[in-house]
């Protein structure tokens, strides 16, 4: 289902970009709830005046070497402004905050078979395979099109045209996100030979299909690809040349240099494609806090998980080593690289306010280390953005019926968080609100205004240069 806003965007562009945001630059944390700290922090923000030229310089066009896409999952607007009052005052501003452009774009699915017929609230599978692959389809689906048809991936064209690739994510590596840029299955579910047998035969490999997530993304082979999910590569082939084996003993025999740890990952060099397997599942989340619950809790401090191991490598960690690994300035080609904050979403689902900050927190690190590469290699693309949108707010202090949690933030005030969409143990729901995209380097201009979760599959190929 094509965008039907391509025109206007042009418009936008060549007309609104007065209003795209920039933002101020970074301010000192405050820490201890002081008045001085908070003023500092107004003033930073406050009177920066006419930003005309500012916008105007940020505008170029051209194509870009590399390209940089850090995916938020499930990172609307309430909870990047959450992290931010939190961590940084409510008159400062995150890294995120900092890229030059911005606009939103809408992040509606289809119907399965029924491609003309919006699904208005979408999954992290459905989102995914809007912006890697330029096609809308349905909640659950990897990569193929409404009919359950492969489409090809931004990562794959980027293969085939020589560049270098990365897919980065804290989920596992099997999980919607970094799954939609090297495979294609029917259901999201389908993450190993086991799983797929049972709930996509299309796709198994006994059945003739090209395997399950972990199979396939061996297959695409990005030089770089790290997160959590070791799990499924401990499970066995079903069929074809590594029947019987491992997906790990597969995914070594495709060249990769497998590492476990942060130190591990530090050590790896680049001549192999990397595979960083750091946790069974999904990687541990940084901050653990009071859960939101009937009738609110009393204002409290996030803390660091404890269950966090020492060996787990940052996200920012990870994005410095992968841009260390993907950027070869001896080689005429350039970089795709995805990195994905996974569990916002995560512990917005489970209505855990300082689990989806810390990991907010986090993936805004992982957005510093990018920012910086890029100032030193103008010729970047970097985009920040979310697949869907989710149901925390902040709201006021007061009786508020569902689930509410206040913490006292970084400036020393209280913040009530609010999450109204299922029941205590249930999962909280997505939205089908538009979203923040922001930019900087050459294409930037086209995420400006309003536009479709799938015109980004367009400005990555059309950055990169690629067919």
């Amino acid at each position: 289902m094509a965008s039907l806003l391509t025109g206007r965007r042009r418009w936008l562009v060549a007309g609104a970009l007065g209003a795209a945001l920039v933002a101020a630059a970074p301010v000192a944390l405050a820490t201890n709830g002081s008045d001085s700290a908070y003023s500092d922090n107004a003033r930073s923000s406050a009177g920066t005046g006419d930003r005309t030229n500012d916008v105007r310089s940020a505008i170029q066009g051209g194509s870009a070497r590399n390209v940089i896409l850090f995916l938020g999952d499930g990172m609307g607007q309430s909870e990047i402004t959450s992290a931010r009052n939190y961590e940084r005052g409510a008159a400062g501003r995150l890294a995120m905050d900092e890229l030059p452009l911005t606009g939103d774009y809408t992040t509606y699915a289809v119907e399965q078979n029924n491609p003309g017929k919006p699904n208005y609230v979408t999954d992290s599978a459905a989102s995914g395979t809007g912006w890697a692959t330029g096609v809308k389809t349905y909640n659950g689906a990897i990569s193929v099109d409404a009919y359950g048809n492969p489409v090809p991936t931004i990562l794959e064209l980027a293969k085939r045209s020589g560049l270098r690739t990365g897919d980065v994510t804290t989920a596992e590596v099997q999980d919607a996100t970094p799954a939609v840029l090297g495979a294609h299955v029917v259901s999201r579910d389908c993450k190993g030979p086991v799983e797929t047998t049972a709930k996509c035969a299309v796709n198994a490999k006994e059945k003739g299909g090209a395997g399950s997530i972990s199979e396939q993304l061996v297959q695409t082979r990005p030089d770089v690809l790290l997160g959590g999910g070791a799990a499924y590569f401990d499970q066995t082939v079903t069929a074809g040349k590594f029947k019987g084996k491992t997906v790990l003993e597969q995914a070594k025999a495709a060249g990769y240099n497998v590492v476990n740890t942060a130190a591990d990952l530090a050590a790896a060099k680049k001549g192999k494609p990397v595979l960083g397997l750091f946790a069974k599942n999904n990687m541990p989340v940084n901050w653990t806090g009071p859960a939101a619950v009937h009738g609110g809790t009393a204002p409290a401090r996030c803390t660091p998980n404890p269950a966090l191991p020492k060996t787990q490598p940052k996200l920012a960690d990870q994005t410095r080593k992968a841009l260390e690994l993907l950027d070869d300035r001896h080689s005429d080609k350039g970089f795709f690289l995805q990195v994905e904050g996974a569990s916002i979403d995560k512990q917005d689902h489970a209505a855990d306010p300082c689990g989806q900050i810390g990991e907010t927190v986090d993936f805004d690190a992982a957005i510093a280390a990018g920012t910086a590469f890029a100032r030193s290699h103008p010729d970047t693309l970097v985009l920040v953005t979310a697949d869907h949108g989710h149901s925390s707010q902040i709201v006021e202090p007061t009786a508020t019926p569902g689930l509410t949690a206040t913490l006292i933030t970084n400036e020393g005030a209280n913040m009530t968080l609010a999450y109204g969409t299922a029941e205590t143990g249930g999962s909280q729901s997505h939205t089908g609100t538009q979203v923040r995209i922001a930019a900087m380097g050459p294409q930037a201009a086209n995420i400006v205004g309003l536009t479709n979760q799938t015109d980004l599959f367009g400005t990555l190929k059309r950055a990169l240069r690629l067919r």
